[in-house]
């Protein structure tokens, strides 16, 4: 195997391939690695679906190298460190290997440990995830007969933000077709302050939880789960301390721990696990103050090297981190890599922080968040030929655009490197 490569690329998910194939697509003699130790590539997007019985976990996955782009170099390997002065990345199995031009998108990972308790309360099946198990989240709906469904997220950035809502909503919905909304009570407990940033999908996120007769809990962080009592412990994080918004509501038997921490038990408990960037990449010289890789948030390109560019979940952008924020990302990268081989500067600034969430509200209802850095409501004009006018409001179409249409996207247009 070589050891130099024009273009090398970390990671073989969404980002990793969609770049090397738009590159092969626009030049067919561009030299293309990817770095990527896994055998299977997963459509992640269909794990909140699989969580609520509507999809096959099957489904979800191909071969990696039936993923790799036809001329693109697959180096199945762990990238393990950078030395980017000398425009080379460490391996575990192949030395280093060092590259013209530099794409980062290892993704990121599951970082249970920063929750006391998670670990141990996963490993015994007491905390479910769509993130790590979605089947095992199903099989914990199917066996749920009342009581306390708490669903809450980290204080970290995480895969698709709006993940932890979506199978908030299917599993009330649930409850709600098989008699069990009276019996139980549906939390949704976020370090956030609001349901949603964006005020059009905050407005109908607000009605679908009213409908559902969910507790909605700002400013709860979750700190500490006991596994054997079946006990979740959150932080108040308000900013403004004098808002202690952790108090103790009977309904649930909540009780306080201290001034600002309460404690909750649960009958389920569906986590989204703290999440951060992988260890060679926080460990290096290429993050930012929060661990997360430095890179203009227009360009993509690194703030302190200029061959090497970041995507994908990896990257420290104030944006969800989705598969729908690296398809307009994807274009922006390839495009300044070719300056730079043109001997140019990396001009192109377009990424706006374009993000989208399908969020899924029950068995066959969705409304579809997109939007950008500053929380504008951007749909994309398209969806006006399904004859969805206003994707803000709870639709069965959008429901099936996710169900089928994006997945097919996904394997036939998206990862072929063409533009959707």
């Amino acid at each position: 195997m070589k050891s130099h490569y024009q273009i090398l690329i970390i990671g073989g998910g969404t980002a990793g391939i969609m770049t090397a194939a738009q590159l092969k697509n626009q030049n067919k003699n561009f030299d293309v690695a990817i770095i990527e130790p896994s055998d299977t590539h997963y459509y992640q997007p269909a794990f909140t679906l699989v969580a609520a019985g509507t999809y096959d976990y099957e489904d979800t996955s191909k071969p990696m190298k039936e993923v790799i782009p036809s001329g693109v170099t697959w180096i199945k390997d762990f990238a393990t460190g950078f030395i980017p002065e000398n425009n080379t990345v460490s391996t575990k199995e192949n030395g280093d290997i060092s590259y013209d031009y530099l794409v980062v998108a290892p993704g990121l990972v599951m970082a249970p440990e920063l929750i006391e308790g998670l670990p141990e309360a996963m490993e015994k099946g007491v905390v479910c995830s769509i993130y790590t198990n979605p089947k095992h989240v199903w099989e914990t709906l199917k066996n749920f007969k009342g009581g306390n469904a708490v669903f809450t997220q980290p204080t970290t950035p995480i895969k698709c933000g709006g993940a932890p809502q979506k199978i908030a909503y299917l599993s009330a919905d649930y409850f709600r077709k098989h008699d069990l909304l009276d019996k139980t009570n549906v939390v949704f407990a976020t370090p956030g302050s609001v349901i949603f940033g964006v005020k059009p999908i905050k407005k109908t996120l607000e009605k679908v939880i009213n409908r559902y007769g969910m507790h909605f809990k700002p400013f709860y962080a979750p700190v500490k789960i006991d596994a054997d009592k079946k006990l979740v412990y959150f932080k108040n994080v308000d900013p403004d301390e004098s808002n202690c918004y952790v108090t103790e509501d009977n309904s649930l038997g909540e009780k306080m721990s201290g001034e600002t921490v309460v404690e909750m038990p649960f009958d389920m408990l569906h986590l989204a696990p703290p999440q951060t960037a992988p260890k060679f990449v926080k460990e290096s010289s290429l993050v930012n103050a929060d661990g997360w890789l430095d890179v203009d948030l227009h360009s993509l390109q690194h703030n302190k090297y200029e061959n090497i560019f970041g995507l994908g979940d990896v990257a420290g952008l104030p944006t969800a981190k989705t598969g729908a924020a690296v398809r307009k990302q994807v274009p922006v990268v390839i495009d300044n890599i070719k300056k730079l081989m043109a001997s140019q500067k990396a001009t192109n600034k377009k990424y706006n922080g374009y993000s989208s969430c399908p969020l899924i509200t029950g068995y066959g209802k969705m409304a579809l968040a997109e939007f950008d850095y500053d929380g504008n409501f951007t749909p994309d004009p398209k969806l006006k030929q399904m004859l969805i006018f206003d994707s803000s409001k709870e639709h069965y179409r959008l429901w099936l655009l996710k169900k089928y249409g994006l997945p097919y996207l996904y394997w036939n247009k998206m990862l072929k490197g063409q533009n959707v």
